[in-house]
């Protein structure tokens, strides 16, 4: 598997990675009884999401480099 397509591997399962657990801890930890919800796919769109899918580049970098 060339380097481009772990990549964008790690990309794509890093940020569905991140935007569930984003969604999952908010849903368990937030104290917003009124817009849990928005909170929690804002949060996993805006923030876990693109923080999963940076460490899925770097590890899909990581693992290429291995091979």
């Amino acid at each position: 598997m060339s380097t481009v397509a772990r990549v964008a591997l790690g990309l794509v399962i890093g940020y569905a990675a991140g935007a569930a657990l984003g969604f999952g801890a908010v849903h368990a930890f937030s104290g917003n009884i009124y817009d849990r919800d928005l909170e929690a796919v804002m949060t996993a769109a805006f923030a876990t999401g693109p923080l999963g899918a940076a460490l899925g580049v770097a590890a899909g970098l990581w693992l290429a480099r291995i091979r």
